[in-house]
């Protein structure tokens, strides 16, 4: 891409420095825009089964028809057990959380210090006052201090999330338990960018229907991610520098 870049910018001698700059960033923006494909997340990445094991030349020969090493259920149902089998996944996820919060605090505190008697007698004494011979009398002991704090604070929140639909996704492992361990994406390139739908967990056979799918209620430890990118996804983005000013690390 940058060899492409140098390309562009030595071809075109007959603009001035700046405006070719300006053309040659306007072309690469523009291919980096037509070759926005989805990107592949290897930690949610499809799981292959092993391949399976070329019999022997003897079993071969020993003209049986079922041969070891090649699983035939041909009873079985289609629900999946093994490393590299597909499960489909019904997203049902609806949650709802509300939270209020009010803090008011205020504290008021005095001290108070009287000017103490010494033999019968309140002590009085003369401070140096600004000028040389500028002498302030009447001073006593007695003291006064006062303090007042307050604090008021008001926060709540309202969130509903709502996510449906389907996943198809393979068993990456079996647990010793018998439970299944699934990982899976689905990716959409769409007009205005790409849209990712991840989810991994462990499911138990039990709750595997008839039909091979799942509910997502039912996954244990799962993690279930619903994203996007492009020009939308960035539109609806706060900015870097006013992120900065709603963070904790702006003092006012």
């Amino acid at each position: 891409m940058m060899q492409k870049i140098q390309t562009l910018f030595h071809r075109t001698p007959a603009l001035p420095k700046a405006l070719r700059l300006v053309f040659v960033l306007g072309v690469f923006a523009a291919l980096q825009a037509c070759s926005s494909m989805p990107q592949r997340d290897p930690q949610f990445a499809a799981s292959y089964p092993a391949p399976l094991e070329v019999p022997q030349q003897r079993q071969a020969a020993s003209g049986s028809i079922y041969q070891a090493g090649y699983d035939m259920a041909l009873f079985g149902d289609v629900k999946a057990r093994r490393v590299g089998d597909i499960l489909t996944v019904r997203l049902i996820e609806s949650t709802k959380a509300t939270k209020a919060a009010s803090n008011n605090i205020s504290k008021d505190q005095t001290a108070q210090l009287d000017n103490p008697k010494i033999l019968g007698a309140s002590p009085q004494f003369g401070l140096p006052g600004i000028l040389p011979l500028d002498i302030t009398s009447g001073n006593t002991l007695a003291s006064k201090l006062s303090s007042k704090h307050a604090f008021k604070g008001k926060s709540a929140t309202d969130q509903n999330n709502s996510l449906t639909g389907d996943i198809t996704v393979t068993v990456s492992d079996v647990l010793p338990n018998g439970n299944l361990i699934v990982r899976g994406e689905k990716r959409l390139n769409l007009n205005a960018g790409n849209e990712y739908v991840k989810i991994s967990g462990i499911v138990r056979p039990i709750d595997i229907q008839a039909n091979n799918t799942v509910p997502s209620t039912k996954i244990a430890d799962a993690t279930i991610v619903y994203n996007g990118d492009g020009a939308e996804s960035d539109a609806s983005k706060i900015g870097w520098l006013a992120r900065f000013f709603v963070s904790a690390l702006m003092p006012f």
